[in-house]
């Protein structure tokens, strides 16, 4: 009787010999060997090996009546099949089935495929062929020989399932049968089969219930395998194993065969024998032509396998044209749900950087020698997203769950114990590189307030050097001698500058974002952001409109935003209060509703830290500019000039601008005008009313941090009031700070960054003191602003100040000044402001002409008293 039976792929006749002892096995092989040799009308023809094996005594060519052990080779015993004329008995409980023709070779029938697309497994137009088989309960035994493990397949009788059968046992566990010298009424599952369905041949053995397996009914259509994830284990042995010839392999030993999630396997490669498991699946969906998760397939020879590394000590050699098994962002994430707004540029420029790489097959980069970036430093003002990115950053990777240290809180007051927890960071990612090289999972450590633990080295006080300490245990840690690549470090800092550089080189923190203040663009989103859900339960009045909320919020970061939408809701709420309680709601509490004038009150409450000091500047042109003579309109169209030049040219990102002129002439009241007019989102005023009492290093370092701040907003204006009084000057002497002059200097002359505009107005009544300073240079224009000097100005001034209630006191009024021939002689000259004084004192007489006419010719002989 010849029986066509499945060989163990690459184990050879030895190995076959080894179980067959002393029964002669003549063997032919029509096919390479390693694939299904038994023929089903539930399989499809494909290429593969074959061993016919006949059985024969040596002169009569009957089965021999026991084993090569000597023992009696009852159902279940690791024997052959007995003939049908020997006598055995049947398992208890075993209904014996009914007669059956002698075994003879299944003839193949033609297969009809189902698509070119899917294409693999035999249908016919109905579907896939129902089962055949009898199910019932059966008696669990030993599997019968030592190489039909590695098939994966359960050992039964042909008698029982044709081979390549699907069958359920125990109602819960799926197998592929393979034919063997069991007796009918038997299964004889592997031992890694028995541990995954809980079964046991001890003693008289289980009996469990196996019945028929129906794909179709139920998996349905969608039952062939897309992908299938698998760990491989090596208890015994080394070496380095190629993937796409383990994959190449794989499908050619297992084709057809069903696999479940957290099914066990052995896997024989090049005469290695792995153990592993499925970890995941993905089904062909044949009619949407795409993949989705499954629990169950059957593999086919178009089926993508991945193989992670499990225990062993081996290496799995990264394919070079596929991903990465362990892929590195979500299948399912979708940026719109990050919830940032106003960041899009900066995401980008963030994944292009830091995670592109790592997205591709690792085979590849290994190829190109490079290593992924480790660490992403993101700086900017408070507010603007930086750990909002990260948190999102750390949901959008598959990776384990990021470690998240909170600034000093990594520092202890025991000696060695901060560098420890430097060390635990890390402690995690270092064991699994250990075990699993390049394929460990990804690991995210993210520090908020780096520049609190990270300062330059050198730079603190105090003698312990715990600081220093820590930043040099973090450089070991992320770019060492021994190195790690699989792990991600994303720092947050407001304070880039006092970061230690070591720490910003390649192989380190070496990606900086700067997360900037939003722009128009970007103020949208987020406003959309965080009005989404009011607009969508309808609490939302119609005369909203985001667009212009966003124009009107200009420098506000982020937080300001969500800080404005809070405060307009404040409002809202405040209506529905009570009369004359503050915890009593209303009863109308249902037509809550938010409109237009609850924002426009709340962006009277919310300022921007970076935007407009508009008080400071409202203060200074309270009484607005009085344009008395025809220089005064020729000062404010230069100073639109120079804005505009900011605003447009690409050659000069940095204008200053030198306004000068004697004191009280209103050089500060125009520069401030012209800022206010150039409409940019920062304008800042520095004068030496906000540095009373400062030392030269606290003047030093508000003026640099005005400078910073106005490097973080696209177009900046800051406007340098009196000089001469934040350097400290005096005539006599002469005296003045050379510390802050020379920081002046450096700052008055460098460069905004890229894509960064600055407009600088200063202010002096010393030019000479600027000559000898050599601090004139360092502007690239100058505007000159006189004094009232002529009767004409004076006269335009005191009519638009309305001085006198008629006509008939401003006309005395004028020929007592033209009498006292003021402005003739060329004597007359004084400030604006102080004639300003003047005017409002002579407004409290009751004679104001005449109080006015004396009051400058006082104020005359004392300037001529000082010359």
């Amino acid at each position: 009787m010849k029986l066509a039976r499945k060989a163990s792929p690459s184990s050879g006749v030895a190995s076959l010999a080894s179980w067959l002892g002393q029964t002669r096995v003549r063997v032919t092989s029509s096919t390479p060997l390693g694939s299904h040799g038994l023929l089903s009308e539930c399989t499809r023809p494909r290429a593969s090996h074959r061993l016919t094996m006949s059985w024969f005594r040596s002169n009569e060519g009957q089965l021999p009546s026991s084993t090569n052990n000597g023992m009696s080779n009852n159902a279940g015993s690791a024997g052959y099949a007995r003939t049908s004329s020997a006598s055995a008995q049947a398992p208890r409980g075993y209904t014996a089935p009914p007669p059956v023709a002698p075994l003879r070779p299944v003839q193949r029938q033609p297969v009809d495929y189902a698509s070119e697309k899917s294409g693999l497994t035999p249908q016919t137009p109905q579907g896939v062929r129902s089962p055949r088989g009898r199910p019932g309960i059966y008696a669990v035994r030993e599997c019968p020989s030592q190489s039909l493990p590695l098939t994966n397949c359960l050992a039964t009788s042909e008698q029982d399932f044709p081979p390549y059968t699907y069958v359920k046992v125990k109602d819960s566990f799926v197998f592929t049968t393979i034919g063997s010298t069991l007796e009918p009424g038997c299964i004889g599952p592997a031992r890694h089969q028995r541990t995954w369905a809980q079964l046991s041949f001890a003693g008289a053995g289980d009996r469990v219930p196996v019945e028929l397996f129906d794909v179709q009914k139920q998996l349905g259509p969608d039952h062939l395998l897309g992908s299938i994830t698998l760990e491989l284990s090596l208890k015994n042995g080394t070496g380095d194993f190629d993937a796409e010839q383990l994959e190449s392999r794989f499908r050619k030993q297992f084709d057809s065969v069903m696999f479940t999630v957290g099914q066990p396997l052995v896997y024989e490669f090049s005469g290695v024998i792995f153990q592993g498991s499925v970890k995941s699946l993905n089904v062909m969906e044949l009619h949407g032509g795409g993949r989705g998760d499954s629990f169950m397939g059957i593999l086919m020879a178009q089926t993508e396998c991945t193989f992670l590394k499990g225990d062993g000590n081996f290496k799995i050699k990264a394919s070079s044209k596929r991903a990465a098994p362990n892929a590195i962002i979500q299948p399912n994430f979708k940026f719109e749900d990050m919830g940032i707004g106003g960041l899009d540029a900066e995401f980008s420029n963030i994944f292009r950087r830091a995670f592109a790489s790592r997205i591709f097959p690792p085979g590849l980069v290994d190829k190109l020698g490079i290593q992924h970036v480790k660490g992403i430093l993101l700086y900017g003002p408070p507010g603007t997203g930086k750990t909002l990115m990260a948190r999102q950053i750390g949901k959008m990777l598959n990776s384990r769950e990021p470690k998240i240290v909170n600034g000093p809180e990594i520092l202890n007051k025991f000696v060695g114990a901060s560098e420890e927890n430097i060390r635990k960071l890390f402690a995690d990612a270092e064991k699994e590189y250990k075990e699993k090289g390049d394929e460990s999972g990804l690991h995210i450590i993210i520090f908020d307030e780096l520049d609190a633990i990270c300062k330059q080295r050198g730079s603190t006080g105090g003698g312990t050097g715990v600081g220093d300490s820590v930043v040099n245990q973090l450089l070991s840690k992320m770019d060492g001698v021994d190195q790690l690549n699989n792990i991600l470090l994303i720092g947050m800092t407001n304070r880039m500058d006092m970061i230690d550089e070591a720490l910003l080189r390649p192989g380190r923190l070496e990606v900086h974002m700067e997360i900037s203040l939003p722009d128009d663009k970007g103020r949208l989103q987020i406003l959309k952001i965080h009005t989404a859900k009011i607009f969508k339960n309808g609490i939302m009045e119609s005369d909203v409109d985001v667009n212009e909320l966003a124009s009107l919020t200009k420098n506000f970061s982020g937080a300001e935003i969500g800080g404005l939408v809070k405060s307009a809701t404040s409002f809202a709420f405040n209506r529905h209060v009570k009369v004359g309680t503050q915890a009593g709601i209303g009863d109308d509490i249902d037509k809550l509703r938010i409109n237009r004038s609850d924002f426009m009150h709340a962006l009277e409450e919310v300022k921007p830290a970076f935007g407009v000091a508009e008080e400071e500047l409202s203060a200074v042109v309270q009484n607005g500019i009085i344009r008395y003579a025809p220089h005064i309109d020729a000062i404010l169209r230069d100073g639109a000039l120079y804005v505009e030049q900011v605003r447009k040219s690409d050659r000069t990102p940095l204008v200053s601008v030198l306004i000068h002129g004697p004191p009280s002439a209103g050089k500060t009241a125009l520069a401030a005008t012209i800022a206010i007019a150039s409409d940019f989102p920062f304008i800042k005023l520095i004068s030496s009313e906000n540095m009373i009492g400062y030392s030269e290093a606290q003047k030093i370092n508000y003026l640099n941090k005005v400078f910073t701040d106005s490097y973080k907003s696209k177009l900046s204006v800051v406007v340098v009031d009196g000089i001469e009084r934040i350097l400290d000057w005096v005539p006599i002497g002469p005296r003045f700070s050379n510390s802050v002059l020379q920081a002046l200097m450096v700052l008055l002359s460098k460069r905004p960054p890229k894509g960064h505009r600055l407009l600088i107005l200063a202010t002096t009544s010393s030019t000479s003191m600027l000559h000898d300073m050599q601090l004139y240079d360092s502007f690239a224009a100058d505007i000159p602003v006189p004094a009232v000097d002529n009767l004409d100005s004076l006269i335009r001034i005191v009519d638009d100040v309305k001085l006198f209630r008629d006509q008939a006191d401003f006309k005395r009024a004028v020929q007592l000044l033209q009498s006292a021939r003021f402005g003739e002689d060329g004597r007359f000259s004084i400030g604006i402001k102080k004639l300003l004084g003047l005017v409002e004192m002579a407004r409290q007489d009751p004679s104001p002409a005449d109080k006015l006419v004396s009051g400058l010719l006082n104020t005359v002989a004392s300037i001529e008293a000082m010359r």
